[in-house]
């Protein structure tokens, strides 16, 4: 096994133990009370690092990980864009919580995004000499170029807050921009791509594979105004909404019958603990994809994104539910870590704390909807968020130490 791989591994994996951290101590000053700390900084430092800290510094180490095979020394010219970002996310985890959107925040988040582009530049060229071509590239090179242009939503968000010129509507739309091309693009077509790559490896090809990922590709651009509808957008970006929606239904159909008569094959190659974390990723996609069906209805959207709550389970089930959830699940089917009884039991409290996260998320928001006040639901989040770092911090204990393997 590669060293650096699994020393990456792990500083990515204590990475998301800190983002789980904080957000006990965001959920704690809601539910009681933290007078020294800024609520809105805090939180601030909580996506920022979650985002690059955590989802982008593993998926850069995957990538890296697909020239292995290839490129002995990957990991070596890699090297210094991934302590890049690494010392990026650190800065904006420092930084954030004591000044917000100023000189040092913003000057560490610049540094993330620039590092973002050389990574894009040099990965994609790497990927265009590599001797032997993978299902999976045409997925990674869609990543790169959502995560380069997500970048415009963090500058527009960067220079109101810095000049103090935000208006509710452009900083909205800005932030939705951001985290859809994130979300939606970057983080979703580079774990399709590691699907990919790993199924080819196995020997696996899924039928249909050029049109899933065309239907997700063209699907993704218009699929942000998605996130807009509360604006008056014009009639044809509507009708490319629904389009786009019904572009993405169909590629998850054709995925899942796809892996569906494959089944047979994937059974006998997967580990029980990798089979239980992609099939919940799996699940969690459905929901979001469906929830996303229902947010055509602008009725809908308006009540759904006028509620707090909602926003942040909708967030929480992509990243957490999808995104983290697929990470984990590929670690595991690789055995980039060690897979022991310690580890196994870290992960089922974390995904009891994400269940029990969106669960009371959701009936917060219906309460809310329903101008109905549930009793203990910022206590229960508090509680839902321990269990989330409780998980974390077992599994980052089990990867220091000698458990019997199960």
């Amino acid at each position: 096994m590669n060293k650096s791989l699994i020393l990456w591994f792990r500083i990515a994996v204590f990475n998301l133990m800190l983002v789980a951290f904080i957000g006990v101590m965001l959920r704690y000053k809601i539910a009681y009370a933290l007078p020294f700390v800024h609520q809105k900084h805090l939180l601030h430092a909580h996506s920022h690092f979650a985002f690059t800290g955590w989802v982008t510094q593993i998926l850069m180490v995957l990538l890296v990980s697909r020239l292995y095979d290839e490129q002995q020394n990957a990991f070596k010219k890699y090297a210094p864009l991934l302590y890049g970002n690494l010392i990026a996310a650190y800065g904006m985890l420092f930084t954030f919580p004591f000044q917000g959107y100023g000189l040092y925040s913003i000057s560490f988040s610049t540094l993330s995004i620039f590092t973002a582009y050389a990574f894009a530049v040099m990965y994609w060229r790497n990927m265009n000499r590599a001797r032997q071509k993978s299902p999976g590239d045409p997925w990674f090179k869609a990543a790169l170029f959502f995560n380069v242009i997500s970048s415009a939503g963090a500058f527009a968000l960067a220079i109101m807050m810095a000049t103090k010129t935000a208006h509710p509507d452009r900083y909205l739309a800005s932030s939705y921009y951001f985290l859809h091309f994130q979300y939606n693009g970057w983080f979703f077509f580079a774990c399709m791509g590691l699907l990919a790559h790993k199924l080819y490896t196995w020997g696996i090809r899924l039928n249909n594979h050029k049109t899933i990922f065309w239907l997700f590709t063209l699907a993704c651009i218009p699929a942000y105004f998605l996130s807009a509808l509360w604006l008056p957008i014009p009639l044809w970006a509507y009708i490319l909404v629904i389009v786009a929606v019904c572009f993405q239904l169909a590629g998850f159909a054709l995925l899942f019958g796809a892996v569906r008569e494959r089944f047979g094959q994937l059974r006998q190659l997967i580990s029980p603990l990798g089979k239980w974390l992609l099939g919940l990723s799996a699940v969690a996609l459905m929901i979001k994809l469906l929830l996303q069906s229902g947010s055509t209805i602008p009725a809908l959207s308006k009540l759904a994104f006028g509620f707090r709550s909602i926003v942040i389970g909708y967030l929480h089930l992509i990243l957490l539910g999808v995104i983290t959830l697929f990470i984990l699940g590929y670690i595991a089917i690789n055995q980039y870590m060690r897979m022991n009884k310690t580890a196994v039991t870290g992960i089922v409290v974390f995904i009891i704390g994400i269940f029990l996260n969106e669960l009371i998320l959701l009936v917060q928001g219906a309460g809310a909807i329903s101008y109905i006040s549930m009793p203990y639901t910022n206590e229960m989040l508090l509680g839902a968020a321990v269990l989330l770092f409780a998980g974390l911090l077992i599994l980052n204990i089990s990867q220091r130490k000698s458990s019997s393997e199960v």
